[in-house]
């Protein structure tokens, strides 16, 4: 049997329909939000309006029948089931980011990419827009956004907010950022098991104040792991950015990337792909491109899966010379700093349509 996660369970409850509209349990709100899995075992409880609602047992026994059928007949169920009605529903609980508009995942199918370069420089471009923005550093087991900031020596403070000790993100450049590099020994390799990372990351999400955001950027683990499906369990993403160079490996594992995101255990859209490297552009001659890990590869991908080609950025110096001095490139005037700002551009009117449910747009490169 399959790992057991809340989206599954999810999927198999849309397939029971409630009798008095014909309306499938999940549309009509009738799951709470209290799904609880312990091995094969999964429990949870269906909100009725009223103790005396004619369906009660009827629903109960299809949602029981649906989980065992769409998942495995090796769930645990039978009877797990807990019935509510509505006078004995608890208000819920405050939204984890009640401040925050939307939430960028930015993802890479690999390592070596320059996923954190563009987390990073994308925050900044947006924050250089006028937006509020945050950034936090989720690659877990190898944190470089303090370096990229400048800010690998800041302390971390806390503050007490309505009566919570918060943590204090580091503000730099327009942009709020916390990172585990904060909280461990630079110098020393970061060996958690799994189960600790994700409670650290939820940590600097849920107990930190991140306050009002516009955007609030997550620079993710390269690949596919846990941590990814930790993120997507605490936060409702509004959108991923997945990040590629033009070799066909590097487009192999973004195609795998996208593939997570769109997938049942996910189901995060893609905002669209950013090829990163597109090509070597020296900083004397601006106009000169030279394609020396291919041409062409990332806008194909994007055709190809249906997904926005969000930007082309060039290989400079001044990217890695500005990330190793703690200035983002994007900060300059130059063909990567514009590159980056355009990217930022792209991003917002993604999300725009994403939000609006609007077609996407001819896809269009961007230099």
């Amino acid at each position: 049997m399959e790992q057991l996660y809340p989206q599954l369970i999810i999927d198999a409850l849309k397939h029971v329909r409630y009798p008095g509209n014909g309306k499938d349990i999940v549309e009509n709100s009738m799951v709470e939000d209290d799904i609880r899995i312990e091995g094969n075992k999964v429990s949870f409880s269906l909100i009725f309006q009223k103790s005396t609602d004619p369906f009660i047992k009827s629903v109960v026994k299809a949602a029981e029948t649906a989980i065992l059928t769409y998942i495995s007949d090796e769930v645990d169920i039978k009877g797990n089931i807990a019935v509510k009605t509505v006078a004995n529903i608890p208000d819920k609980p405050a939204k984890l980011l009640p401040g925050v508009k939307n939430i960028i995942g930015v993802s890479s199918g690999k390592g070596g990419v320059g996923k954190s370069t563009i987390a990073s420089n994308l925050a900044v471009s947006l924050a250089a827009e006028g937006y509020k923005v945050g950034l936090l550093d989720a690659d877990i087991f190898g944190p470089s956004v303090p370096k990229m900031f400048g800010v690998e020596d800041s302390p971390v403070y806390m503050e007490q907010v309505e009566g919570r000790n918060l943590i204090v993100p580091v503000e730099k450049y327009g942009v709020k950022l916390l990172s585990i590099g904060f909280l461990v020994d630079k110098n020393n390799a970061v060996l958690w098991r799994g189960g600790m990372a994700s409670n650290a990351l939820k940590q600097l999400i849920g107990e930190a104040n991140w306050g009002e955001l516009d955007y609030f950027v997550i620079d993710m683990p390269p690949g596919t792991s846990d941590i990814h499906l930790t993120l997507v369990q605490t936060l409702a993403i509004t959108g991923a950015i997945v990040v590629s160079t033009p070799q066909e490996v590097a487009l192999a594992d973004a195609r795998k990337g996208i593939s997570m995101f769109l997938g049942n255990k996910v189901n995060v859209p893609i905002l669209g792909l950013v090829e990163n490297m597109s090509w070597f552009t020296p900083a004397e001659h601006p106009e000169e491109r030279y394609y020396i890990f291919g041409n062409g590869g990332g806008k194909k991908l994007a055709s190809e899966l249906e997904v926005e080609l969000l930007g082309q950025i060039p290989l400079v110096a001044g990217i890695c010379e500005g990330g190793d001095a703690g200035v983002p490139v994007s900060l300059t005037n130059s063909v990567s700093g514009e590159s980056f700002r355009a990217l930022a551009r792209k991003t917002v009117e993604a999300l725009e349509r994403r939000n609006n449910s609007l077609p996407p747009t001819e896809k269009v490169e961007t230099h």
